[in-house]
């Protein structure tokens, strides 16, 4: 009887400990907040190009809409457009790392555009 109590005690405490750990209760930011964030840094690292500013300036912003993309706690449906908005970003600094500020321009666009269509998938 003792040991069968155990048993069950340990399964509700393993099954308990699992669900706390897979909730995304950690977010500091509701979704459409985290959303506007990202897009505002995204835009922010278009902006610097744009003016020129040097392309490890860019690639910090670029770090930063990245780290802010990781804000965005929604549903499954916007954890994927997130993560192929996160890896339009990815590419955009991989183009400024190579010294191709124009295809980089294009990824920070399509990287702000996939951004911004989130909030319609909320």
């Amino acid at each position: 009887m003792m040991k069968s109590l155990k048993m069950i005690l340990t399964a509700l405490i393993i099954v308990a400990s699992s669900a706390v750990l897979s909730t995304p209760a950690f977010a500091q930011y509701p979704p459409e907040q985290a959303i506007d964030l990202t897009v505002g840094k995204v835009q922010l690292a278009i902006d610097a190009l744009k003016s020129g500013a040097n392309a490890d300036a860019v690639s910090d912003l670029i770090k930063d809409a990245l780290d802010a993309s990781k804000e965005i706690n929604a549903s499954d449906t916007v954890f994927v457009a997130r993560t192929k908005g996160s890896n339009t970003l990815k590419n955009a600094r991989k183009h400024l790392k190579e010294g191709s500020t124009k295809d980089a321009e294009q990824e920070l666009d399509n990287a702000l555009k996939a951004f911004s269509n989130l909030k319609k998938l909320l």
